[in-house]
């Protein structure tokens, strides 16, 4: 059956919500794949690379709608247009229910709310900097969830920001808290005394949750996105993040989260952090501080959170592998190897590109080399993906929203020989998929009995940031993938430690020491 399109004309769709048709639509019965986007020139691209172009979709103009469906029969075609059509009117009575009238302009949307002072802006990339722009003139921060926007547009918006003193978080940024409220991809935790500027969206979660966990809360998590620490965009919105929290009466620690900082960028923030005169903890994964450098250097984002707490707490930090190294010292020996057996390498599927990224760093020192998309050879014996990279994205939701591209790759490990242990992430919280756990579990639960099928063990081990107010309920995740044979870990770092010892138990004794 060939793919089967419609186009929409002038009926514009927040990416989000367009994210929930497809994701609805690709469920159906008959449907081998959807998409669901505006007539970007982008998205041409997009729709063109996933083979769901056609000369109806070819004429789509930005501010119409095209929806394509891969499907097995033309009745599967129909059902999928009207489940559509369904969905965008039940968005519209929701919308309409709630008696308001939405704003079509920024300036309308200032006149039903004049005190407003941030902006969230999601529209596709090239469209940003305009909106952007007019809300940087009209005095108000900005979080701006658009990503594909040109680097030069970035340092001009943030150019234009440090001169106002606004934010500009973004481009690209998933995640922020600012005075309590949860921005993007959010877990729910309280508000507390420790500020953190992330050039990670998952890095922030990471941090925030642990927080939680520990008792502690997020004065504000301001994002900064991936690009603010090269050299071309100079760390313009970390600069100027760090001084309002030191300025910030209810902050009293400040935590960095990022990766490695361009080299002159470095110098600058270690400037900076040393001008404040809070404590402040620099998480940038994979780098250190330079000798007398400023501030406390950490190598993981769960120390990043244990050392806020330490600070705050008055106590010294004692970082440590493992949480409860007896308990996974006994949960190794249940599932190791039957005598005999060969266990493949190490896959890694990650939601979350920062958590991925962290884990290959903590993995290579006893592994050795780790192929993966976010550093390290193209391949090898050991692989990580983080699936929320471009590549994986093109056409289709992040896998935060749509677990079922990460499924079917741990099912396909199931049968694969060069698989001997599965290590994933869950990142849970409000916009993120309602029940993660459910069906990554099944699909766990199908890649271990394919392997015994085959007289081969295989281990999954992951991680769940989350906690227990968040929607989806930290504990009923954590225990569906337990139920379902997987070892879980406290946080990422400890995951990808128990993954070496799955794959080198003689790493005990360095690991896990002499505790019972």
């Amino acid at each position: 059956m060939p793919v089967r399109a419609t186009v929409r004309r002038s009926f514009y769709q927040d990416s989000v919500v367009l994210m929930g048709v497809a994701l609805e639509l690709r469920a159906l019965p008959g449907v081998r794949e959807a998409a669901a986007l505006m007539g970007t020139p982008a998205n041409h691209e997009l729709l063109a690379s996933a083979g769901l172009a056609t000369p109806e979709t070819n004429e789509a103009a930005p501010e119409d709608l095209v929806l394509a469906v891969d499907v097995e029969t033309a009745a599967a075609g129909d059902a999928a247009f009207a489940a559509a059509r369904a969905f965008f009117e039940e968005h519209r009575r929701a919308r309409e229910s709630t008696g308001r009238v939405l704003p079509r302009t920024l300036d309308s949307a200032l006149r039903q709310l004049p005190d407003a002072n941030l902006a969230t802006i999601s529209v596709p990339g090239a469209y940003a900097k305009l909106e952007a722009l007019t809300a940087l003139r009209r005095g108000l921060h900005v979080f701006l969830f658009s990503d594909n926007v040109p680097l030069e547009d970035e340092i001009e918006l943030k150019q234009l920001a440090v001169r106002r003193r606004l934010l500009c978080m973004g481009p690209d940024c998933g995640t922020a808290y600012i005075n309590g409220i949860g921005l993007g991809f959010a877990n729910v935790v309280p508000r507390g005394r420790v500020g953190c500027v992330a050039a990670s969206g998952t890095g922030l979660q990471a941090v925030a949750a642990r927080l939680a966990a520990r008792g502690e809360g997020v004065s504000h998590g301001i994002g900064v996105g991936g690009r603010d620490l090269s050299v071309e965009v100079g760390g313009a919105m970390t600069l100027l993040a760090l001084e309002a929290l030191a300025d910030d009466a209810s902050t009293d620690a400040i935590v960095i989260i990022s990766k490695p900082p361009a080299p002159e960028v470095l110098s600058r923030i270690e400037a900076a952090v040393g001008a404040i005169r809070k404590p402040v903890i620099l998480c940038a994964l994979g780098a250190t501080g330079r000798p007398g450098a400023p501030g406390t250097w950490v190598s993981t984002l769960e120390d990043a959170a244990d050392a806020a707490v330490a600070i705050v707490r008055g106590h010294a930090l004692a970082p440590r592998a493992f949480g409860d190294p007896a308990a996974v010292r006994d949960r190794l020996a249940a599932l190791a190897s039957p005598p005999g057996s060969r266990r493949g390498g190490l896959l890694g599927l990650f939601t979350g590109g920062t958590l991925a990224h962290e884990a290959r760093l903590i993995l290579e020192p006893w592994l050795g080399p780790v192929a993966s998309n976010v550093g390290g050879p193209a391949a090898g014996a050991h692989r990580i993906l983080d699936l929320g990279a471009d590549e994986f994205t093109r056409g289709r939701p992040h896998p935060m929203i749509d677990v079922s591209a990460r499924d079917a790759r741990v099912r396909e490990a199931g049968a694969s020989p060069e698989v001997g242990v599965i290590l994933v992430d869950l990142v849970l919280g409000r916009a993120a998929h309602p029940d993660p756990a459910r069906s990554l579990a099944a699909a766990i639960r199908d890649a271990r009995a394919a392997a015994e099928r085959a007289g081969r063990s295989l281990v999954a081990i992951g991680s769940v940031v989350g906690t227990e107010s968040d929607p989806q309920g930290l504990a009923g995740q954590v225990a569906a993938l337990e139920a379902a044979g997987a070892i879980v870990l406290p946080s990422s770092a400890q995951a990808a430690r128990a993954a070496a010892l799955a794959l080198r138990p003689e790493l005990a004794p360095a690991m896990l020491g002499g505790e019972r």
